[in-house]
């Protein structure tokens, strides 16, 4: 992979990166020192960071004190799991927008990661090839979407979990749905992708998480993805 730092491309990326994060509060952390000293510096970043760590409790200590909205972190950090501080972050704060790097490809992974609430998950190997986009990454959870690439969804399903017996299953309608929430569509968007009102879809989003039993939206399409109700091909 070459970077070229003149190419148009890249520049409108790193001022959709600016816009984006415009009245933001970032944390980034990574194992990696260089990674993350190379992220704080990023003039796009840096007018929105709070603070950065490369471990677990060091992170959770700036999220404590900081509030942030978004989390940037990699699945290793020097002492931690970026997972398992995902999983705590959003206990600390439901609103708050995970992203995570993955080096690991494994179904296993990518399904821990999703379940423990990453709104984009993006692979190491993917970045700069348009199947991982870190813009659409940060525009898609901003708006309130979910970022899980073709990539990661495909991985995420090569190893479905058993299918459960749902009492009540879910009708094609609340399937269709969920397919559009895994594209990272808000509920006004799906809405006109399926010709329905906006209180029509918000009732289908509400019965797929009761029949589900999960917590949220984002949890409803995870279930389905993981449990192999939704393909990955969508």
């Amino acid at each position: 992979m070459r970077i070229n730092p003149s190419e148009l491309p890249l520049q409108k990326a790193a001022d959709a990166c600016k816009k984006l994060l415009v009245d933001k509060k970032v944390l980034v952390c990574s194992k990696n020192r260089l990674t993350l000293s190379a992220l704080c510096l990023c003039t796009p970043i840096l007018q929105s960071l709070v603070g950065g760590a490369t471990t677990e409790d060091e992170a959770l200590q700036v999220l404590r004190e900081t509030h942030p909205d978004i989390l940037m972190t990699s699945e290793d950090l020097e002492m931690g799991y970026g997972i398992r501080l995902i999983e705590k972050a959003k206990e600390h704060s439901s609103d708050l927008k995970a992203l995570i790097f993955l080096q690991r490809e494994t179904p296993e992974v990518v399904q821990e990661a999703m379940e423990a609430g990453a709104d984009g998950v993006m692979f190491m190997s993917s970045i700069g090839t348009g199947d991982g986009d870190f813009i659409h990454a940060l525009s898609t959870t901003n708006s309130g979407g979910i970022y899980y690439p073709r990539a990661v969804r495909e991985a995420a399903t090569a190893k479905v979990k058993p299918a459960p017996v749902l009492v009540d299953p879910l009708s094609e309608r609340e399937l269709d749905v969920i397919r559009c929430i895994i594209r990272g569509m808000r509920n006004t968007e799906i809405a006109d992708s399926l010709f329905v009102s906006a209180e029509t879809v918000k009732s289908h989003v509400s019965t797929a998480i009761h029949k589900l039993g999960v917590r949220d939206r984002t949890q409803a399409a995870v279930f389905a993805l993981t449990h192999g109700l939704i393909e990955a091909d969508i």
